[in-house]
């Protein structure tokens, strides 16, 4: 038996979010597999994409039903975000999500997972644009920012777009063994997907607003001037507070510690440094972190490439 992917297609979705992932499955059926790609809508009709592309041949949701489902693919729209949620379109993802064995979203899929209540105590990822709104709105799902990709027993998120590429391809890793996924990325010229937990690359920091008296005047400080003394009792002085209270405002207001925030100032701040053409070294000065070893230390952890890869692959589009 063919392992039937459904890829749930609406008006408004992300062309590449359902092209990626049917591509990556489309390959590997050329290196041998079995998968049996059915774009899917609600209703069967036609699905105007973002880009004024129409998908054309999508069969309805019940159609898919009446069969058995090994991955059901939910493709984000923008206009997740921002509007409503069908029922319909709920429903139809529920529907898929049930009769399937596992289930995936990509990009904003996972707002109508949400709201269809499968991501319900469970981790998750989005866009990183998206991800706060994820949190907010639904306060039991364990939301990763940074994140390509998270798995959290039979239930897929990907962050923004070309991620659901990489989930893509490590369900074949899944499915049929890394070496067929490789043959797939190379055939693709992707790169062999990126480790789940690797940082999206979100440009730049997006510092939340406190109303904590002298929170905000420290958190501008910090992010205008990266490289100065931000230690614990530097901060708290500046505040008028003990360490100890410090961090119970940056955890209440902020939802982190002073040393992890300073820490993503400067991280955000030396990505700005090495985009622009600086060295390693000269990264690691001027945005605070004193040692070169120190910036790859914590390049490493945070962003999940070192420091000269992440130069390499984002400072310019030409080889």
């Amino acid at each position: 038996m063919p392992r039937v992917i459904a890829v749930l297609a609406y008006d408004g979705v992300k062309l590449l979010d359902v092209a990626g992932p049917v591509e990556v499955f489309a390959e590997a059926n050329r290196l041998g597999t079995d998968y049996e790609v059915r774009v899917v809508s609600v209703d069967g009709a036609d699905v105007t994409s973002s880009s004024g592309v129409v998908l054309r041949s999508t069969s309805d949701v019940d159609s898919a039903l009446r069969g058995p489902i090994d991955t059901a693919v939910i493709a984000g729209a923008d206009r997740l975000t921002r509007q409503p949620i069908g029922e319909e379109l709920v429903k139809a993802a529920g529907d898929l999500a049930a009769a399937a064995r596992r289930t995936c979203s990509i990009c904003t899929g996972a707002f109508i997972l949400a709201k269809a209540g499968l991501l319900e105590n469970r981790r998750a990822t989005t866009h990183w644009r998206a991800a706060p709104l994820l949190a907010r709105s639904y306060p039991d799902i364990a939301v990763d920012v940074d994140s390509i990709f998270v798995q959290d027993g039979d239930v897929f998120t990907s962050a923004g777009v070309t991620a659901g590429i990489d989930l893509a391809l490590a369900l074949v890793e899944r499915d049929h063994g890394p070496r067929l996924a490789r043959e797939v990325a190379q055939l693709l010229v992707v790169f062999m997907q990126r480790p789940g937990g690797q940082s999206q690359f979100s440009p730049a920091l997006d510092v939340p607003r406190s109303s904590a008296p002298g929170l905000q005047d420290l958190v501008d400080a910090v992010v205008a001037n990266p490289a100065g003394d931000h230690s614990a009792e530097a901060m708290s002085a500046r505040v008028a507070v003990s360490p100890r209270h410090l961090r119970r405002m940056f955890h209440d207001e902020l939802a982190t510690t002073p040393a992890r925030f300073v820490e993503s100032v400067r991280i955000d701040a030396a990505k700005r440094i090495l985009l622009d053409g600086g060295t390693v070294t000269l990264a690691a000065r001027e945005a605070g972190f004193g040692s070169a070893e120190s910036l790859r230390r914590a390049f490493g952890a945070r962003v999940g490439v070192s420091p000269s890869a992440y130069r390499d692959r984002f400072q310019t589009t030409q080889p």
